[in-house]
């Protein structure tokens, strides 16, 4: 198989991190003009960030259908997954954090305890009589940030998770911007009826 052709089928399944296959990542930068002009031809983009070490190919949207004179859009490649509302605030909260992080300086790698986790998330979850049940909810939820990508269990380490890089492109400053607007109006919505009571 050609490093062409090992790259894209690296990156049909999913994000490539510098960081798990270094020879792979590098390969990929040296690659990334003709890996671009290849998945162009079935509709996606190849976003690369060098400086967080990660790659992933993202589906083109309709406007760039539009102009690049395309008159039907072709099937979609990558799935689009409807977050719930207590998964884009874990996501919310931990590309916050990961921003404030950043900003101190120091460790490349952010990690966080499930308790702690947990507690970001709490005191935005309505209050429930059953702190267990609550923590088995918040547990879900993790466990789905886990799956898409963007925590990764530490072996060995307990009840650690790193945030992973990957969330800074996918959560981007609209993006977080749109989700400070849906909340402020939900915490609104959540005082009215309240105030109801």
């Amino acid at each position: 198989m050609s490093e062409l052709s090992h790259v894209v089928v690296a990156l049909m399944k999913g994000v490539v991190h510098r960081a798990d296959d270094e020879a792979l990542f590098a390969v990929l930068v040296d690659l990334q003009t003709r890996i671009r002009d290849y998945v162009s031809v079935i509709g996606l983009d190849l976003l690369l960030d060098e400086a967080e070490g990660c790659a992933f190919l993202r589906q083109r949207e309709d406007g760039a259908h539009a102009q690049a004179g395309t008159a039907s859009l072709p099937p979609r490649l990558v799935p689009r997954r409807q977050l719930s509302y207590p998964v884009s605030l874990l996501l919310a909260l931990l590309r916050r954090r990961l921003t404030e992080f950043d900003a101190r300086g120091g460790d490349a790698r952010l990690v966080l305890r499930r308790d702690e986790i947990a507690e970001l998330v709490r005191v935005f979850l309505a209050e429930t009589g059953n702190e267990a049940k609550q923590l088995d909810r918040i547990d879900a939820h993790l466990k789905k940030v886990v799956e898409l990508g963007f925590l990764r269990p530490l072996r060995g380490e307990g009840e650690q998770f790193e945030v992973q890089r990957i969330l800074k492109a996918f959560v981007d400053a609209q993006w977080l911007h749109e989700f400070e607007q849906r909340l402020a109006a939900y915490r609104a919505h959540h005082l009215d009826v309240g105030d109801d009571r």
